[in-house]
């Protein structure tokens, strides 16, 4: 695995790649990790892409941003978020069937890591050249919201998402901007039972990205919080014709 650390719009970032050096990618993964997890949590992930469709490695670079938020003050020591989130709250409101608490919020601190990853995503445009359709956006749990967040804020729409056990948060103005995901292919993975997260949260984003025209592929699982097999092979399916 050829990985080197960068700093990119102010974000500490994994990037994994195996074309030679010199030689730049056509295409522009990046997966933001979940609440909690480290920085480096998906990395490996890269390498079993590269494994799974080999001809990804001859184009595809792979990058792995960390949150800036640390959690270590919760005792999650090397943990990090991309916004803070009550847990306790959260957990309160699902065990009474308030699932309206994640699709009417807009989570505190969701701008300021919207507009890192854009910073980001900008710096790596520019010394790649790549426009942004030849990225794909995505990630597992809250790196997936912030992926869709992103996506409908960044000057022109990514080649892709891929939300690993997502949901639907700040319906408002996601609702507002979402027509200009039309087109876009769109891998969501859910378990039915999922404890974090409910499935009929991610029905309802599944439901609204449809209503905007996205090529959806929605994969549903007996299973809890987690990315599959099936949902990573998606991931590889679409990075493949992108790439194409």
């Amino acid at each position: 695995m050829a990985m080197r650390r960068e700093t990119l719009g102010g974000l500490t970032c994994r990037i994994i790649s195996r074309l030679p050096e010199g030689v730049p990618p056509q295409l522009v993964v990046v997966l933001c990790h979940g609440f909690g997890a480290s920085g480096h949590d998906l990395v490996p992930i890269a390498d079993e892409l590269f494994d799974l469709c080999p001809a990804l490695a001859d184009s595809v670079e792979a990058i792995f941003p960390a949150a800036p938020l640390s959690l270590d003050h919760l005792g999650m020591f090397g943990g990090r978020a991309w916004w803070h989130i009550d847990m306790n709250e959260l957990i309160g409101a699902i065990e009474h069937g308030n699932l309206r608490i994640l699709r009417d919020r807009r989570p505190e601190g969701i701008d300021e890591a919207r507009n890192a990853l854009l910073a980001m995503l900008d710096e790596v445009r520019i010394k790649t050249g790549l426009p942004n359709r030849r990225f794909v956006l995505g990630g597992f749990s809250q790196g997936s919201m912030l992926a869709v967040e992103t996506a409908l804020n960044w000057s022109e729409p990514p080649g892709g998402l891929c939300l690993w056990s997502s949901t639907l948060v700040s319906e408002a103005q996601w609702r507002a901007n979402v027509s200009r995901l039309k087109g876009i292919p769109v891998v969501q993975s859910h378990g039915r039972q999922d404890p974090i997260l409910p499935f009929a949260a991610a029905v309802a984003l599944r439901d609204l990205l449809i209503e905007a025209g996205a090529k959806m592929n929605f994969i549903e699982f007996d299973g809890p919080h987690t990315i599959t097999l099936a949902g990573f092979e998606a991931l590889a399916e679409m990075l493949e014709r992108i790439s194409s």
